[in-house]
């Protein structure tokens, strides 16, 4: 197997982002396989039902249809992607929206001590937003989860009317974005059985009003080389975008998406594998893959979204599964690192940390009482490995 980089996080100024790290790698022989937590064994369930590792504590700090804290703001229903951004001594919280119609994203403002100064839309009038990505220059990227879906460019400190439908991003079923710095692109998957997995060339990085989609082409096997291709028609009509290409290859489902040092990895939920891309080299392979687990039952599944920490760690959520945010090592371990208990009718969604990295935030979408209207968004803090 290739070498597999993970992201080291170090806090650069208060104009820090997702992107504001520094990066080593870690060379890996295999897959992923089940093994010990570098935190230990989960704890009972606390007040809120989840299960920690000692030394961590959680809060809720929003439910979809009540008010923020005392911020006057409600929450928004079935709180799905998310990601955290530098607000001057504090750092504000987007979470998107998976209700159709509705959608859109709302966010909290947090101080430098971590109490909630306010909450507020930043967009609307949307449908389906599922995931999305924060991009370097301090945006957030709304995706809509539907045929024909937009990106939308959203502002974190509001108001929703900044907001701008990004077209040229390709209109299909969206799911994640992350932005990668070094060869000023995009990338972009596809939550569909044989989607595919897309960048986007920015003609003036920075700007994502124009520019060049892409899709990548390679072979059936689950390692090998990579090329890329553009899409004649990122319109997505009357022929949709992941059919225009001969040799696109076809993921099954494609969810959460995470780029550092130039990797990306992502999931695809209809084959519970965790996929790494070395943009460098243009090979892919796979950094998970529940059936390859050989030690045990395999810890994680329903893989969907995925953050990295400052430890190097990939934490993917599950929607199902055992209601677990898993890890996955730099030294090849995957295990649980927490569990959210007496909720099986809902998912894991939204996991990102602060930019100091000892905050981790997450939503459950549809919370004790299954159903859109019923999420919860969570804070848990702790030791987190540096």
């Amino acid at each position: 197997m290739k070498r597999r980089n993970f992201l080291r996080a170090a806090v650069i100024g208060a104009g820090v982002t997702a992107f504001g790290n520094t990066l080593t790698s870690s060379a890996l022989a295999a897959p992923a396989q089940n093994g010990p937590s570098p935190y230990g064994p989960l704890q009972a369930a606390d007040t809120n039902g989840i299960q920690l590792p000692a030394g961590f504590t959680s809060r809720v700090i929003a439910r979809s249809g009540q008010q923020v804290a005392s911020t006057g703001y409600t929450w928004h229903s079935a709180p799905d992607g998310g990601a955290v951004f530098p607000d001057g001594t504090g750092w504000i919280y987007v979470s998107n929206s998976e209700i159709n119609p509705g959608g859109g994203a709302s966010a909290v403002r947090f101080d430098a001590n971590a109490n909630i100064v306010g909450a507020h839309r930043i967009l609307g009038n949307t449908r389906q937003n599922c995931a999305g990505g924060a991009m370097p220059w301090g945006t957030w990227l709304s995706c809509e989860e539907i045929d024909l879906g937009f990106v939308y460019e959203c502002a974190p400190a509001g108001p929703a009317s900044a907001a701008v439908q990004r077209p040229a991003m390709g209109r299909f079923k969206h799911e994640a974005a992350a932005a990668d710095p070094v060869r000023k692109v995009v990338y972009l998957t596809e939550d569909v059985t044989d989607g595919c997995f897309y960048r986007f060339v920015p003609a003036t990085w920075g700007s994502l009003s124009a520019g060049t989609l892409q899709v990548l082409k390679a072979g059936s096997a689950t390692s090998g080389s990579f090329s890329w291709a553009t899409v004649p028609d990122p319109d997505g009509s009357p022929t949709a975008t992941r059919n225009q290409v001969s040799g696109a290859k076809r993921f099954n489902g494609g969810e959460g998406l995470h780029y550092a040092n130039d990797t990306a990895w992502f999931t695809t939920k209809g084959d519970n594998r965790v996929w790494q891309l070395d943009l460098a080299n243009s090979t892919y392979e796979l950094a998970y893959d529940d059936s390859l687990v050989t030690n045990g039952a395999a810890p994680l599944t329903g893989v969907d979204n995925v953050t990295g920490s400052a430890s190097g760690d990939l934490f993917v959520a599950e929607d199902g599964g055992n209601m677990e945010i898993c890890l996955i090592t730099p030294d090849d371990i995957v295990a649980p690192f927490l569990r959210i208990t007496g909720q099986s009718a809902s998912e894991i969604t939204g996991p990102a940390f602060t930019p100091a990295g000892n905050r981790l935030y997450f939503s459950s979408q549809r919370g004790t009482s299954g159903s859109s209207s019923g999420g919860i968004t969570y804070e848990v803090t702790g030791p987190f490995r540096a």
